[in-house]
């Protein structure tokens, strides 16, 4: 018993130091300490989703964060793939689309991105109510997987990377600046026509 004990002990030893988890236990530190979230839907289960999965991470959610994850555009389409025999749509894809970016002082975007899930379901059409309850827990489900997603791209931005981008942000901005202020300082220098007397 105890030499079993210490066999499932050691080989869990062995497989942990190698990297290996368990499906759904895998790390969920992240490298950001404090960040803010924003999106179009303040109150929508995306944005508190995840909101929840930073905080869970040791993420810091507050409105004094340095940068800020903008969930900018979430988008769904739907669309027939199969049809019945009667030419009803039998099979539907949802496919939910979220653009999102990392804003840095002065609201500079730093990172955009897009993530994307996609699932099929069949429609009934001699039971619409429970389709449209299966339909309804996809999207659902669909919103836990692009968060996610989302999470797992987090983990892989450093305070570092940031700071490098606001960095080029703010460069680019005083380029930017210089380039538009000469180009009011310079005179309109097109040579003057004279006409032929």
């Amino acid at each position: 018993m105890v030499k079993r004990s210490l066999a499932v002990i050691g080989l869990s030893m062995l497989l942990s130091a190698c990297g290996f988890h368990l499906r759904g236990l895998e790390a969920t530190d992240f490298a950001l300490q404090s960040l803010d979230v924003q999106a179009r839907d303040s109150h929508g289960d995306l944005q508190r989703q995840v909101t929840q999965a930073l905080q869970n991470g040791g993420v810091q959610v507050s409105g004094t964060a340095p940068f800020i994850l903008d969930l900018a555009r979430q988008e769904t389409r739907e669309r027939a793939v199969s049809y019945t025999s009667a030419a009803r749509s039998a099979e539907y894809e949802i496919t939910s689309q979220l653009t999102y970016r990392i804003l840095g002082r002065n609201g500079q975007p730093l990172l955009t991105d897009a993530i994307e899930v996609q699932k099929v379901y069949v429609r009934d059409s001699n039971n619409l109510v429970g389709s449209e309850r299966e339909a309804q827990q996809l999207r659902d489900e669909m919103n836990r997987e692009l968060t996610q997603q989302l999470a797992h791209r987090l983990r892989l931005v450093t305070p570092a990377e940031l700071e490098r981008l606001q960095h080029e942000a703010q460069l680019r901005a005083r380029a930017e600046a210089e380039a538009l202020r000469q180009q009011r300082d310079v005179p309109d220098q097109a040579p003057l026509q004279s006409w032929p007397r």
